[in-house]
């Protein structure tokens, strides 16, 4: 068993509750269906992160409702660099897994997509 990093992020429209904890959730359920065998009891923890411009909601609190009781939950401010993406939201997930490194699938979700577009699942229309 190896502790393994999932990435994912996303952004909303605007800084209320609700558009905090949809996106959230829509990006770790994103997460889940990507990494099929990831499952809350094998998250050692989380740390979620938050734009300067995003006050309304702590995006763990979405994790908790979708039932990650005990999973160790953490929310902090992104370094407020100049020019990068508002109304962001980034999770990282420590995982033990017995995968590679190279076989975690990343989330990027949203206007999110311009940070890694090298790891954006590309989609069939």
């Amino acid at each position: 068993m190896f502790v393994r990093g999932i990435r994912g992020a996303t952004t909303v429209e605007e800084n209320t509750e609700e558009a905090i904890l949809t996106a959230t959730r829509d990006l770790l359920a994103a997460i889940q269906e990507a990494n099929p065998t990831l499952t809350p009891d094998d998250l050692a923890s989380a740390l979620f992160t938050v734009t300067d411009d995003l006050t309304a909601a702590y995006p763990a609190r979405a994790a908790r409702q979708m039932g990650w009781t005990s999973v160790p939950l953490m929310c902090a401010r992104e370094i407020p660099v100049t020019g990068s993406l508002p109304l962001c939201i980034r999770v990282l997930l420590t995982w033990n897994t017995p995968l590679s490194q190279k076989d975690i699938k990343h989330i990027y979700q949203r206007n999110a997509e311009i940070l890694r577009p090298d790891l954006v699942q590309k989609r069939s229309d």
